[in-house]
């Protein structure tokens, strides 16, 4: 199969294309070779590599000559530095979708696979021990400022039992980013519709492994936790650590999207359908910091009780659709993960604030991008 892999030179991307390439598929890598994402190093040269934005819909209709089926990871991510990035983030994620998807209709290309991010639920599932299956609000500042941090049932206000969270719960983006990532799967079910095609979204839980950018407001938790390792700075855990989020290895997901390429053209014209993608071993952020500083052998994570508007307290997958539809399997253990993590080179991503990354971790700032748990 001949894939065309947006976003292919991208800490998931790589990934993506080694295991591709392993499985013996042909790969086109398809990348705007972003600084505030790549630091210039692109990790892919030559042949098979085109250096264009997929917004930019001659260069698309080019590199989709002769290709079966595309995998779509481009997409600006992350945290942010502030609400001035909301056009920047729809530009690049849903316009740049839109593009590539009005030439795929064009060539006739009709598989796709969607990069997709838990973000969209906003917060996780939660039962009241009264009322059973709730939805909390988003938490309120008094609460965040005196340290109550846990959600409240919304009818009684008693505390809450949190979950896993399954593909046919509502969604509930709660930032620009996580709007963007739920825009870009109503686009990929719209297109599939349309068009007779056949698409497939991964919502990706906390990515993490070796290659990811250091010092961005564009990565995640556990490379702003790494990154303050390798400064040895101790990693700066907002609320009470006691958030839970599932962290899945980047060559589990890699994995996932090779099976879900393998097996998107089996599926009925018009079909789309979201898969969770996580390693089904929830932990919360404060166990991660440690077991990364532990790994590390740097200093002890501090708990500093900040907090920024808009983030989720708890938000776990229930991967078991992925795993019974599609066959896969996460392989690479959260221990294991976590020590190979701790010595993995990162990426020299340059942050857009040209400092320590420290603008990345924010503060009780109202308009502060949440923190993507997610790709």
């Amino acid at each position: 199969m001949r894939v065309l892999l947006t976003g292919g030179a991208g800490f998931i991307g790589r990934h993506i294309a080694e295991t591709l390439g392993a499985r013996g598929h042909e790969v086109v890598v398809f990348d705007a070779l972003l600084k505030s994402a790549h630091g210039g190093d692109a990790g892919h040269s030559g042949e098979g590599l085109i250096v264009a934005d997929v917004r930019d819909r001659t260069a698309v209709a080019v590199a989709l000559r002769g290709i079966d089926a595309v995998c779509h990871q481009a997409a600006m991510v992350g945290l942010g530095k502030d609400f001035a990035d909301a056009p920047e983030y729809v530009g690049c994620n849903d316009l740049g979708t839109a593009a590539l998807l009005a030439e795929m209709a064009a060539a006739g290309v009709q598989d796709l696979v969607l990069a997709g991010s838990m973000v969209v639920y906003g917060e996780g599932r939660y039962d009241c021990p009264r009322h059973g299956r709730v939805r909390p609000g988003p938490r309120a500042v008094d609460d965040l400022m005196s340290g109550r941090f846990e959600p409240r049932c919304p009818d009684c206000r008693s505390g809450l039992t949190p979950g896993l969270v399954g593909e046919d719960a509502p969604t509930d983006p709660r930032n620009v980013y996580a709007a963007t990532k739920l825009a870009q799967e109503h686009l990929a079910a719209a297109w599939a519709r349309a068009t007779d095609g056949r698409a497939v979204a991964l919502r990706y839980h906390n990515v993490y492994g070796p290659g990811m950018p250091r010092d961005t407001p564009y990565a995640g938790v556990a490379s702003f936790f790494r990154s303050s390792l390798a400064r040895g700075q101790a990693p700066q855990v907002f609320e009470d650590g006691g958030q839970r989020r599932d962290f899945i290895h980047v060559r589990d997901v890699a994995a996932a999207n090779a099976v879900a390429l393998e097996a998107v053209g089996q599926r009925g014209a018009g079909s789309f359908a979201a898969y969770n993608t996580g390693s089904g071993e929830p932990h919360t952020i404060g166990e991660m910091a440690a077991a990364l500083a532990s790994a590390h052998g740097g200093p002890a994570p501090e708990i500093t009780g900040e907090y920024r508007l808009g983030d989720v307290r708890h938000v776990t997958a229930d991967s078991r659709r992925l795993r019974e539809e599609l066959g896969w399997r996460p392989e690479v253990g959260f221990a294991e993960g976590m020590k190979e993590f701790a010595g993995a080179a990162l990426r020299g991503a340059s942050s857009p604030s040209g400092g320590s990354g420290r603008a990345a971790t924010g503060s009780r700032s109202p308009n502060a991008l949440s923190l993507p748990p997610g790709a």
